[in-house]
């Protein structure tokens, strides 16, 4: 099981941002499978989710790193069942390891404000999904608009060139600028050994 543990950075003197990331996560996570207990404020400007499906849990996590204002926790293991409605009233191992790793997350250390905790796995899951984050962190706006335009169209780069109203090489240099299909190889290497660790 995997429990993300999500804290909002900087909230000292800033507006809570939590409603809204709530909301922002029930429309992100509509349809998407995995979602055991949905995400709740635990307390503050804390949420908390409990997944099972290690893709939606990839995709979750660079959802908020791309964000860009919150520390992001992952852990990893078992939980006590049945589980509650809400994760705050839930506990076992994955709670525990969501707890230490969003501490770390907050960490001024990290290059990327992201930690995983639990299973054989951890190290190499948060190693890369960092590295990720610093990917998508030196993004310019026209190559995310490629990104969020082929994400909404699906299709060919000719479908995202008509809707972006640009030429079809225009949409392949954003996306090369964007290290987009490199991203798009490393992420199901990122699931599959996040299924492992929670193996």
């Amino acid at each position: 099981m995997f429990v993300l543990t999500v804290d909002q950075r900087g909230s000292t003197g800033q507006p809570d941002r939590v409603p809204a990331l709530l909301r922002h996560l029930d429309d992100f996570l509509a349809g998407r499978p995995g979602v055991v207990v949905g995400f709740d404020r635990t307390v503050g400007d804390e949420v908390q989710g409990v997944l099972d499906d290690p893709g939606t849990v990839v995709d979750v996590v660079l959802d908020l790193l791309r964000d860009g204002g919150w520390s992001v926790g992952l852990g990893t293991g078992t939980v006590d069942e049945p589980l509650p409605a809400v994760s705050r009233e839930a506990s076992g191992e994955a709670f525990v390891h969501a707890r230490d790793a969003v501490e770390q997350a907050k960490s001024r250390t990290a290059t990327a404000p992201v930690a995983v905790r639990g299973g054989t796995r951890a190290d190499e899951v948060e190693a890369l999904l960092r590295l990720l984050a610093a990917v998508a962190a030196r993004r310019t706006d026209p190559g995310w608009e490629a990104i969020d335009a082929l994400a909404h169209v699906g299709g060919t780069q000719k479908d995202v060139a008509h809707r972006l109203g640009v030429t079809e090489q225009a949409v392949s240099q954003r996306l090369r600028s964007a290290l987009w299909p490199e991203e798009t190889a490393v992420r199901p290497v990122v699931v599959r050994l996040l299924g492992e660790t929670d193996a």
